[in-house]
């Protein structure tokens, strides 16, 4: 039996050191004399660039390669590993971030990293075929390395080359180290994981190339783009993306990204453009066009090929085209040999949408996985290679990676919208930071159904979880399950438990606000809407409330409440005005105001309303809930329970020094339908911002706003993040939304993507979020069962888990035994 040739892997790789140089270039050399630079690249997020994006980045990369010295290499390679999401658990957490990790723990995905590696190689290595390769030698030879003036220039070159792409404002480039490069200690570098295959590279492995490819236990396989018969008639900077496009709008998707984030497996898409000699290049296709023309009267293929040849020249001379080199591959790999081959169908797949023939290579596999090794891509064959401009082969690069974690400590979590897993949002602190947005403000629209209550349920409970005072304003008990589990105050009129507030208690001394908070609510209850109040009553009032505050400090038995101000003012103020010798009764008509008022006291009709004895200090509660469903048409609960809000929320801006504080207003119409509210509505979005505050309106219809003309401007104007919900019921006149929130082309495409390509097997709902106009994005809604039964609007889930918690005493045992029926399918 006869074994095959072998060879030891040391002897065999390209590289021969790692250094730094001048101080300033971690450099890899090769046993060629090549010297390589390679950088860690930040790519722009998937399904966030237009086209008008796409065109930008790609005019950035076509000037950046056209500043690189002759006879360089750009290569860059994209790893997509698969991974798993790994959950972070602290101590603190609350039982609905602890099942929110649990349920994504383990959930696979697919990890992106992004490499540059530049090379300086030498005229005659453009020239070597296969038989050249480092792989086919018995013994590599180092040669000297490049003189000191042409490494200096081509270190010139590449930090022109970073300074371009990076002034784009699409990428962040970061130079690779030594270490990182070809590790240190048992930390495997960027080469051993290449040769490996692998995240870790821990372990070197056999590479086999008996048949193919195979590393260790994983078999390969390797798709090429090198032949210009291969690929599409034309090419583009971005394509339709069809299942995330509409009759109206147009969803646009990088070019290559069909084998970059959307090819689900392991694999590395390597991107190799050449540029050589464009004189030299010209000249060597003229006297291959003179050899056709010659031939042309045997084989109309070569009449053909000549007229194409002229047309290329013609292009390169008339047009400014830089002539290179490319060519483009895909690596795929599993360790089950049954399983390759559904991943040679998804390959194959995912080329031919490029609308470019797949061809597997058979010959050249060894040759080309060798060049891919970094600082090696001068070793590449020229036969692998094709001719073309800049501007095309700049077509075939990968532009995209997955959704970031924001850096920021605070945010709340979304889901990737391709891969499902976690990320990190931060909507309010480093969008500021970075200038993004100039107010923290959200406007949120979706209609009936969209899943609008259930976000925001989502969002306010993570900023509770992080310190936030929430008070919230709704209409339909949408968060009723959430205040309860978070130890909220929830007012809500019943007949058998009627809302009550105290507005008149206070805790100490209390201060000029309070004063005129209690002042306004009195006059509201005394006067008609639209009433002048003369200065003599507005005196008067005034007057009292000093002075009552004044009789409660002197005698400490007395109770906080309307019920004492109201004795106070009957008995001891109105003596007070009785003997005042300039009062006049046409100053203020003192029986009007006790006949008036005197349903508010005891034995009235709503002599509840303004005496409570519980949930008095509002100022301290962090997480308060306003039910206005039962009174919202109530011609006197609704605007004195309005005042109730505007004097709480404005206490807590004022006082609550440092900490975060956010209003949300669902259903906003009704509560902004009257002009004193709209003012408050219309002061509360221009100020909130100072007191490291946030005000949300949450509504179904625009015209709701739009209808409200105070408030309209006031809304949209000053707030910077936009936040929509499924839009499809409204495309047909989404035009006119489109206007009044100010969205861009490429936001409206976004907006009217969302839920049209929902992966099987998950249940979630997804969610526009623009953060100024400059920064927008898709995600996923996507929790635990946990959350869900807690968040849920729907009216039988909401009574089954109230059963439950009568049975069990604790909403915290009712949710979590409606979560594992839900699992188990008989909730």
């Amino acid at each position: 039996m006869s074994l095959l040739p072998s060879a030891n892997i040391e002897n065999k790789q390209p590289i021969y050191k790692v250094e730094l140089v001048d101080n300033a270039y971690h450099c890899i050399v090769s046993k060629q004399a090549d010297i390589t630079l390679g950088f860690e690249v930040e790519l722009p997020e998937v399904l966030t660039l237009s086209k008008e994006n796409y065109d930008s980045i790609h005019t950035a990369f076509v000037k950046a390669i056209r500043l690189l010295p002759q006879y360089c290499v750009l290569h860059k390679q994209d790893w997509f590993f698969e991974d798993i999401y790994t959950p972070s658990f602290g101590q603190s957490m609350s039982m609905l971030s602890r099942a929110f990790e649990r349920n994504f723990n383990e959930r696979p995905f697919l990890n992106h990293k992004c490499y540059i590696f530049l090379t300086k190689t030498s005229s005659d290595r453009s020239r070597h075929n296969s038989l050249h390769s480092a792989l086919t030698r018995r013994h590599i030879v180092p040669k000297d390395m490049l003189d000191a003036k042409t490494s200096s220039d081509f270190f010139d070159r590449v930090g022109q080359f970073v300074k371009i792409l990076s002034d784009s404002s699409f990428f962040k480039f970061r130079q690779l180290t030594i270490n990182e490069i070809a590790g240190q200690g048992i930390e495997s570098g960027l080469i051993e994981k290449y040769l490996t295959l692998s995240s870790d590279g821990l372990a070197l492995q056999d590479i086999d190339f008996s048949k193919g490819l195979k590393i260790g236990n994983k078999f390969c396989s390797l798709f090429t783009l090198a032949r210009t018969d291969d690929l599409s008639s034309q090419v583009e900077t971005e394509i339709k993306y069809e299942k995330l496009s509409t009759d109206r709008t147009r969803f646009s998707l990088g070019f290559a990204s069909h084998i970059g984030l959307n090819l689900p497996c392991n694999h590395m898409y390597n991107q190799y453009i050449f540029i050589d000699d464009h004189t030299r290049t010209l000249k060597m296709l003229e006297g291959k066009k003179q050899n056709l023309r010659s031939l042309s009267r045997y084989s109309r293929e070569n009449i053909v090929n000549m007229e194409l040849t002229e047309e290329y020249l013609n292009e390169a001379l008339v047009e400014g085209r830089l002539s290179v080199r490319a060519h483009y591959n895909v690596l795929v790999w599993s360790e089950e040999g049954e399983e390759l081959k559904k991943l040679r169908n998804l390959t194959s797949s995912a080329i031919t949408q490029m609308d470019c023939r797949p061809r597997e290579a058979t010959i050249d596999t060894g040759t080309i996985f060798w060049s891919g090794i970094p600082g090696n891509a001068g070793d590449f064959p020229s036969e692998e290679t094709f001719h073309t401009f800049s501007e095309q082969a700049c077509c075939f690069l990968n532009l995209e990676t997955n959704y970031r974690d924001s850096p920021s400590p605070f945010g709340i979590k979304l889901i990737d919208r391709i891969s499902g897993k976690p990320v990190h949002v931060d909507l309010s602190d480093l969008p500021i930071k970075e200038g993004i947005i100039t107010n923290r403000n959200k406007f949120i629209l979706g209609p009936s159904g969209s899943g609008k209550s259930f976000f925001t349920n989502h969002m306010v409970r993570q900023y509770h979880e992080q310190g936030t005072h929430i008070l919230l304003v709704d209409v339909g008990h949408s968060y009723r399950g959430l205040c309860d589990l978070v130890g909220g105050v929830y007012f809500m009129y019943d007949e058998k438990k009627p809302i009550s507030f105290n507005p008149f208690f206070v805790d100490g001394s209390i201060d000029v606000e309070k004063k005129e908070s209690i002042k306004t609510l009195l006059l509201a209850l005394w006067k008609r809407e639209g009433e002048k109040v003369t200065q003599a009553e507005y005196s008067t009032i005034s007057d009292a409330v000093s002075l009552y505050y004044e009789n409660i400090w002197a005698a400490s038995d007395t109770f906080p409440c309307f019920n004492s101000f109201y004795e106070f003012f009957d008995g001891p103020f109105r003596v007070l005005l009785e003997r005042d010798e300039h009062f006049k009764e046409r100053h203020f008509d003192v029986h009007n105001f006790l006949y008036i008022l005197k349903r508010y006291y005891k034995g009235g009709e709503f002599d509840y309303l303004l005496n409570a004895t519980d949930n008095l200090n509002l100022l301290h509660q962090s997480f308060i809930v306003f039910e206005l469903d039962n009174i919202k048409d109530h011609p006197v609960l609704f605007p004195v329970v309005t005042l109730i809000i505007m004097e709480t929320f404005i206490s807590k801006m004022r006082k609550l020094n440092g900490i975060r504080k956010m209003i949300l207003i669902e259903e906003a119409w009704k509560a902004i339908a009257k002009e004193g509210t709209a003012e408050f509505i219309k002061y509360l979005f221009k100020t909130v911002r100072k007191f490291f505050g946030e005000a949300i309106v949450v509504t179904q219809e625009v015209d709701d706003i739009i209808g409200n003309a105070v408030v309209k401007d006031a809304i949209i104007n000053n707030s910077d993040t936009k936040i929509l919900l499924d839009q499809r019921k409204f495309m047909n006149r989404f035009d006119g939304i489109q206007a009044l929130l100010g969205l861009t082309e490429k936001e409206k495409a976004q907006v009217l993507s969302i839920n049209q390509d929902l992966k099987e097997g998950r249940k979630y709902k997804e969610v526009f979020i623009s953060l100024g106009g400059q920064a927008s994005k898709v995600y996923a809604v996507e929790v635990s069962a946990e959350e869900y039964i807690t968040y849920s609007t729907e009216q039988k889930e909401k009574i089954k888990l109230f059963q439950k918690k009568a049975k069990y005493g604790s909403i915290e045992t009712a949710i979590k035994e409606a979560a594992q029926e839900i699992r188990e399918g008989v909730f």
